[in-house]
C-alpha cells in the first residue's frame, strides 16, 4: 500500500478474532457482541472518510473453515444477543460435525458484480505465483450483503486473458482486460501475504 500510495484498507478489510464461544450455551455472547461493535465502528469511520452511504456489516464465520456453513451476517452488535435457537444451532457446528468455539469477525464487503442481474463474486485460482483462471459464484436468490456460498448457487467461468495487459486509457474496473487484471493483482497480493504469514509462523519450509 505504501509503494503505490493507497490506503491499505482498500486491500485488507478489517477483522478480529473471538475465542471461547459456545453458541448453544450462549457462552461468550457479550465478548462477541463487543468485538462486532468494535469492528463496525472502525468500518463506519472509513465509510465516512470515503463518503460510502451503505450500512456497514460484518461476517461472523468459524475460524476452522466454514465450507459455506457457520457463517452469519450482522449489521448491529445487538443482533448477537437476539439470536434465536435455530440461528445459534446453525452457527455452533460446521461440516463433519466440527464444533465452533473460535470465530473470525470480518468486515463485510458489498458485492457489486452482476451476471444476468444476479449477484456474483469472483473466485481466482492460482498455481504457484501464477493466476491460472477463475469463476464467478452466482446466486439468484441472495442479496449484495449475503453469503453466496449456499444452496442454489451456480458458477460461470471467468475468462481471464492471460496475455492481455491492462488498458491504461480505461477505468480500473472497466470490462476485460482491466477488471480481470485487477482480480489477478489482488489474488497475487493475497498469496504473497499468506506466504509471509507462513514464514513468520513456521519458518521451516520443509513443513509446507
Amino acid at each position: 500500500a505504501k509503494m503505490i500510495d493507497v490506503d491499505q484498507w482498500m486491500l485488507n478489510p478489517y477483522f478480529a478474532k473471538c475465542e471461547g464461544i459456545d453458541f448453544d450455551e450462549r457462552v461468550g455472547e457479550e465478548k462477541l457482541a463487543d468485538t462486532v461493535d468494535a469492528v463496525l465502528k472502525k468500518i463506519n469511520k472509513k465509510y465516512r472518510e470515503y463518503g460510502i452511504t451503505e450500512k456497514p456489516f460484518v461476517v461472523i464465520k468459524a475460524d476452522a473453515g466454514t465450507y459455506g456453513m457457520g457463517v452469519m451476517m450482522v449489521h448491529d452488535a445487538a443482533e448477537i444477543k437476539s439470536l434465536n435457537r435455530r440461528e445459534r444451532t446453525k452457527m455452533s457446528v460446521v461440516k463433519e460435525g466440527l464444533e465452533v468455539h473460535d470465530v473470525i469477525v470480518q468486515e463485510g464487503v458489498y458485492t457489486v458484480e452482476r451476471i444476468n442481474e444476479a449477484v456474483a463474486e469472483p473466485v481466482v485460482y492460482m498455481i504457484d505465483r501464477y493466476v491460472v483462471g477463475g469463476f464467478y459464484r452466482v446466486h439468484t436468490g441472495r442479496g449484495t450483503d449475503e453469503n453466496l456460498n449456499a444452496p442454489g448457487m451456480h458458477f460461470v467461468p471467468l475468462a481471464f486473458e492471460h496475455t492481455a495487459l491492462p488498458d491504461v486509457h480505461a477505468k480500473p474496473g472497466a470490462a476485460p482486460p482491466n477488471r480481470f487484471y485487477m482480480y489477478g493483482v489482488v489474488a497475487r497480493l493475497a498469496l504473497l501475504a499468506a506466504s509471509v504469514e507462513l514464514e513468520r509462523t513456521d519458518p521451516d519450509p520443509e513443513t509446507y
